[in-house]
């Protein structure tokens, strides 16, 4: 079944607080634009809110860059596991929860993505595939999911 036509590559995933163990499962945005040095998650912070992450215990805020410029955001570091969710069990994969006060879409940096197994095949159809899949597999994308 075809999802949304012509966007870009959006996935179904499960995200768990490391420290309360409460989960979520939301569809994200696959950001290869979004470069990181370490596998982080940006999550609203309503989302954040929702899964106890804020207000943390300890924060510290980097700085990233975006279109419209450098913008400060909190960052906790290996605070939350994330993982596919597919037709078969997939592996938790440990990172970086990023707050923002400003996007309303999860957004999976290019290093989570990597560690997630997550193959674009085709970015404008919005096609893509887990690693371990055969090469004939298509997998769709999913409609955006936003956090307000």
């Amino acid at each position: 079944m075809r999802l949304v036509t012509g966007v870009a590559v959006r996935v179904k995933i499960r995200i768990r607080n490391r420290a309360t163990g409460d989960t979520i499962e939301t569809n994200a945005l696959v950001n290869s634009g979004f470069e990181a040095t370490t596998r982080k998650l940006l999550i609203p912070h309503k989302l954040a809110t929702e899964l106890k992450l804020w207000p943390p215990r300890e924060v510290e805020t980097k700085k990233f860059g975006t279109a419209g410029g450098e913008i400060g955001m909190p960052v906790i570091p290996e605070s939350i596991e994330v993982k596919l969710v597919l037709e078969r069990d997939m592996p938790w994969i440990i990172c970086d929860a990023v707050i923002s006060f400003l996007e309303r879409e999860v957004l999976i940096s290019d290093k989570l993505g990597g560690a997630l197994g997550i193959v674009i095949e085709d970015l404008a159809e919005g096609i893509w595939r887990h690693r371990e899949d055969g090469y004939e597999t298509k997998r769709q994308t999913y409609p955006p999911q936003y956090w307000e």
